[in-house]
């Protein structure tokens, strides 16, 4: 393969001569140390037997198809992100279908995968395709890292995967596996780390079969290098692996040091209508479901009486809120108190902001985040 023709016959212990890396080399019983050369064959050998072959955007891989299934698969696991891929492909097949459609439209087939300023962005970034580079992706990765939403990593694997083009890509299963074949030491969320990284990223990725490559060290970080309890023993990689040499696959990568988790408590007024329709509002862009639709949300019960007090007709509040939900986030849980209220009509609301009735019978397609669409149903 082109790839081992390019590189010299570097030989690490341990990326930037880390004193761990290096001790477990010294202690490995003459095995191999790790090599950037042999990283693509043994990864390219493995994947042609092991990897993953029938994932829906691996057929008919455009750019775009590409590009939304690894928007999609930011922070959300292959199995959760397939069925949403098809619905999404069904509904929007190419960039101009997705630049045309309401943003509303766009989260309602995204509820539920979290993380919605990634549809927000991919809608926006839609728009900027057909109005700037005639409805194409743009044909470098350079190019595509402009776009909202696409990072560097993000973009070379747009172009890797759809066009072969040599690009390293380093996302989080990548980083696992670099960092514990080579020891690196250090959080990669630090910069000098993270150049180390992009480093040995760049000069594993081979000069030919990229796309198969960026395929097989994604499945093997995805499926074998997993973060908690590694299968080290399926690893093509594990005969140089530094960190299996010394025993410390768990060290690698550096754990960032994460603030504890706090909670937030709010309480949400679910005002209805006769008919059922409960009143929504949708959500500043920044911040927790931005752009979302939601019931108004309020610190404390007395701040919702009294909303529906000045800003609802002839509003029946309940006493008292009913059954707590929590739903965890990455950094915090949300605690959600129902407040249920029956009021007049529509005409009722007195503000200015976005609002709209939505009726859980004829639901319009608006985008809920999950919790909310599974109070509006346990509450019914």
């Amino acid at each position: 393969m082109g790839a081992q023709a390019k590189h010299t016959k570097r030989t690490r212990g341990a990326a930037g001569g880390s004193a761990a890396g290096a001790a477990g080399a010294a202690g490995a019983d003459a095995a191999p140390p790790a090599d950037i050369a042999a990283v693509a064959p043994a990864l390219l050998a493995w994947h042609a037997e092991h990897g993953r072959h029938d994932l829906p955007w691996q057929h008919d891989p455009t750019p775009y198809r590409v590009w939304v299934s690894e928007i999609m698969l930011q922070q959300t696991q292959v199995a959760t992100v397939v069925g949403y891929f098809d619905r999404f492909m069904r509904r929007f097949p190419d960039v101009a279908a997705l630049a045309a459609a309401p943003l509303d439209e766009v989260l309602h087939l995204w509820s539920g995968l979290g993380y919605y300023s990634r549809a927000r962005n991919l809608h926006r970034a839609a728009r900027l395709i057909v109005a700037e580079h005639g409805s194409e992706l743009p044909g470098s990765a350079a190019a595509l890292a402009e776009l909202p939403g696409i990072g560097r990593s993000t973009a070379a694997a747009i172009r890797a995967l759809s066009a072969g083009e040599r690009a390293a890509i380093l996302d989080g299963n990548v980083r696992r596996v670099l960092s514990r074949y080579f020891a690196v030491a250090g959080a990669p969320s630090e910069r000098a780390v993270q150049q180390q990284l992009w480093q040995l990223a760049e000069e594993c990725t081979p000069a030919g079969e990229v796309a198969r490559y960026t395929q097989a060290i994604m499945d093997l970080g995805a499926t074998v290098c997993v973060r908690n309890r590694p299968r080290c023993a399926e690893c093509p990689l594990q005969e140089r692996c530094s960190a299996h040499r010394s025993g410390r696959q768990h060290d690698f990568p550096t754990a960032r040091v994460r603030a504890p988790r706090r909670t937030e408590s709010v309480v949400m007024l679910f005002a209805r209508q006769s008919d059922g329709s409960v009143l929504l509002e949708r959500r500043a862009e920044r911040g927790v479901w931005g752009g979302l639709w939601c019931p108004p949300q309020f610190a404390n019960v007395a701040a919702a009486r009294k909303f529906a007090r000045t800003r609802l007709a002839d509003a029946q509040v309940e006493p008292r809120s009913r059954t707590v939900l929590r739903h965890a986030f990455t950094h915090f849980e949300l605690e959600i108190s129902p407040l249920m209220a029956s009021c007049a009509g529509a005409n009722s609301v007195q503000e200015a902001a976005p609002i709209v009735w939505y009726n859980p019978a004829r639901p319009q397609p608006l985008g809920l985040p999950a919790p909310v669409t599974a109070l509006i149903q346990r509450l019914e």
